[in-house]
């Protein structure tokens, strides 16, 4: 009996710092896009031929609208704006990601595995059912409807 109301009382005030987590993590993932990121911008041509030789259609197009959604994720997951929007794109990117280069390699990330997109992904996939948390812009600026 006393184990549960302990669990209880450290259930509510573990409720305090869920936001402060939320923060965290969105900041965490925002800069595990910085250097994908910045190594596209940095040669786009380099990239687009990476990715015609696993048969990404539009190779060329393809680098650039990842590059765009990568960049916004930084910028927008560290703001905690339109959190739950960018998290969509984000998924489909990190899914691709695990499909075209890492899947062969196994689960480890010590072996370029699926390891490390597959939590990027679940990290997302929390800012899209969850949203960004009450320290955030979405919280500002659309209220309890946005954000837990």
């Amino acid at each position: 009996m006393y184990f549960k109301e302990g669990y209880r009382e450290f259930s509510r005030l573990m409720e305090y710092v869920q936001n402060f987590s939320l923060l965290i993590a969105r900041v965490v993932v925002a800069y595990g896009f910085y250097i994908p990121s910045e190594i596209k911008w940095a040669d786009p041509d380099a990239i687009a031929s990476w990715f015609a030789s696993m048969g990404i259609p539009f190779p060329l197009f393809t680098t650039y609208l990842v590059s765009v959604f990568e960049t916004l994720g930084i910028i927008l997951l560290t703001l905690g704006l339109f959190t739950r929007l960018i998290s969509l794109p984000l998924i489909i990117i990190m899914i691709t990601a695990i499909f075209t280069v890492h899947i062969g390699n196994g689960f480890s990330a010590v072996d370029s595995g699926i390891e490390i997109p597959l939590y990027y992904m679940l990290f997302l996939f929390v800012f899209l059912t969850h949203g960004a948390g009450k320290l955030s812009l979405d919280q500002l600026f659309f209220g309890k409807e946005e954000t837990k």
